[in-house]
């Protein structure tokens, strides 16, 4: 995997953030006509328009999609994002104008900082303005500010996250890049299986989740501990310049939420809002439906999958170096 390539050619992203309130919001806004699907495995999830992104709706895709703090209150943050979009003739062509297509998806960080102070419609137009191409920014800015992973034993004895990159260029020439908000109940491993974000324990050393979860039941404390451990969310958006359809970004969506069971144990918990999104940006036709474009799906969400996995890994570190 490369170090890091750009954005596909056309992406920007955006972020706002509050460092004091510990939250913000991220915006992805992709070129015209970019077509867009979504993959939803976690069982407490908070969105905004995701049935848009259904292969079975009429829209092809999305105008922006929109990762946010504030928990269901964040997502107030996308009427900021229609709202610069609107202004730019960004959206799907209607008899009365545009109308911007912004699914969202929410972290919890309310109890981070200040819960009085949650990402809105201001904010989302702030974010989209900040939008640029390249690399984006990454670390504890944006959606990813007051976010933490490993919360078996509370906020307190989490392991700081963020927002992470990461990206892929194949040989043919297609960039795969994903941008991940870390946000896990459970813990963050590392390619070789080590712990890079977990709870603490005692001794302030990193504990697997995993391994704590068989003997909880055990703990006297265990009914104190469940709901402190609530509020949890992975999000994360590939950005593809690829020539798929919109059923083959659901494809891909699907793959791609496997880097999340990858980079996060345990995944896809009911105490985690778990979304993927994939955005497919090329302009030619689309493969006809046979062997090769089956292969070619399968090589794209492989790598999607991949650097999922290793954007989720690269908030954690970031948030480290901060």
């Amino acid at each position: 995997m490369s170090e890091a390539p750009e954005l596909p050619d056309g992406f920007r992203v955006g972020h706002w953030t509050d460092a004091d309130a510990r939250t913000g919001c991220t915006v992805v806004i992709p070129p015209p006509g970019t077509r867009g699907s979504v993959d939803v495995r976690g069982g407490g999830t908070g969105t905004r328009e995701l049935e848009a992104l259904s292969p079975l709706a009429n829209a092809e895709g999305p105008t922006a999609v929109l990762l946010t703090g504030g928990s269901a209150f964040g997502l107030a943050a996308a009427d900021g994002v229609a709202r610069w979009l609107e202004e730019r003739d960004l959206g799907r062509p209607t008899r009365s104008g545009v109308v911007p297509l912004v699914p969202a998806a929410v972290v919890f960080d309310l109890i981070e900082g200040g819960s009085a102070r949650r990402p809105g419609p201001d904010e989302g137009y702030a974010a989209s303005e900040a939008a640029v191409a390249g690399v984006p920014e990454r670390g504890p800015v944006g959606a990813g500010t007051g976010t933490a992973v490993g919360k078996l034993l509370g906020r307190e004895r989490a392991t700081r996250a963020g927002i992470g990159y990461a990206a892929t260029r194949l040989e043919d020439g297609t960039t795969v890049a994903a941008l991940a908000v870390a946000n896990a109940f459970g813990d963050v491993i590392a390619l070789d299986g080590t712990l890079l974000g977990a709870p603490r324990g005692d001794d302030g050393s990193l504990v697997r989740t995993a391994e704590r979860l068989a003997t909880l039941t055990e703990l006297p404390d265990y009914r104190d501990i469940a709901p402190r451990a609530t509020g949890n969310t992975t999000l994360a958006c590939v950005c593809t310049d690829a020539s798929v359809d919109k059923r083959t970004c659901a494809i891909v969506a699907r793959m791609a939420s496997a880097g999340i069971a990858r980079a996060v144990d345990p995944a896809f918990t009911p105490l985690d809002g778990d979304v993927v999104f994939c955005l497919a940006s090329g302009a030619d036709p689309p493969a006809a439906p046979g062997l090769a474009a089956s292969w070619s799906i399968t090589v794209l969400g492989a790598m999607a999958a991949a650097v999922t996995a290793e954007a989720i890994r690269d908030a954690v570190r970031r948030a480290a170096n901060e």
